[in-house]
Order: C-alpha cells, then structure tokens, then sequence
C-alpha cells in the first residue's frame, strides 16, 4: 500500500468521523478504532523489514544483541502505549489515557534497568 493510499484512507475515515460524530458518537468512536488499528498494522508491517538492517549494523558495531533487542522493545511499548492513550483520549476518558502512559512508562524503566546497570558497570571499570 503506498503513502498516498494510506493518506487517504485516513482523510476518508477522519471526515466520516467527523461528519457521523454529532449523529452517533458511538459509531465515530468505533471508526475511529477501525481506522486506528489499521493504520497501525500497516506501520508494523513497513517497520518488520527495517528491523533486519538495523540488527545487522548493531552486529557490526559489536553492539550487545540484548540490548539490541531491548532497545526495541523499548521503542514498540511506547508507541503501543501512545496509541492506546490517543484512542482513550479520543473516546473521551482522559483518566485512563493517563494510565496507560504511566504503565507504558513503568514498563519501560522495568526493561531500562539492566542497560542502566551495564552504562555504570562499563563507566566504573573505566574510571581508576
């Protein structure tokens, strides 16, 4: 699918929102959650084929593949726990909106903390 399909897909489904919202807001939300997810999916399926290359280059690098790997899964719990927020948002609940973003940030200082711990051991065998 190419950027302009994918551009107009969601122009399509943001006035549709838009003009079905005053009549039936539960229809807009449900839309809304349609075209969100789908433009999601389409988003992951573009960033599979980015995530070889850049494996690749860590390697090279002599990166730790773990913290590769950690990095990553960094990068993917906060852009889950973004869209998850935007659509409570969006569905009016700004209080869960919130939760989701403080457990999206909980989950990644959890998976922050053993490249924390490496920086430090790394920095205290390099000082004297």
């Amino acid at each position: 699918m190419s950027i302009l399909q994918i551009v107009l897909f969601g122009l399509v489904g943001a006035l549709l929102i838009t003009s079905i919202r005053e009549m039936a807001p539960q229809i807009a939300f449900w839309i809304t959650l349609i075209v969100s997810v789908f433009l999601f999916l389409i988003a992951l399926q573009k960033l599979t084929g980015l995530l070889a290359p850049i494996e690749k280059l860590a390697e090279l690098a002599n990166v730790n593949v773990l913290f590769f790997a950690t990095i990553v899964k960094i990068i993917g719990i906060a852009y889950i726990a973004e869209f998850g927020a935007e659509i409570a948002r969006d569905a009016g609940v700004s209080a869960i909106a919130g939760k989701i973003e403080l457990v999206g940030k909980l989950a990644i200082l959890v998976l922050a903390v053993p490249i924390v711990t490496a920086v430090v051991q790394t920095v205290t065998h390099l000082l004297p």
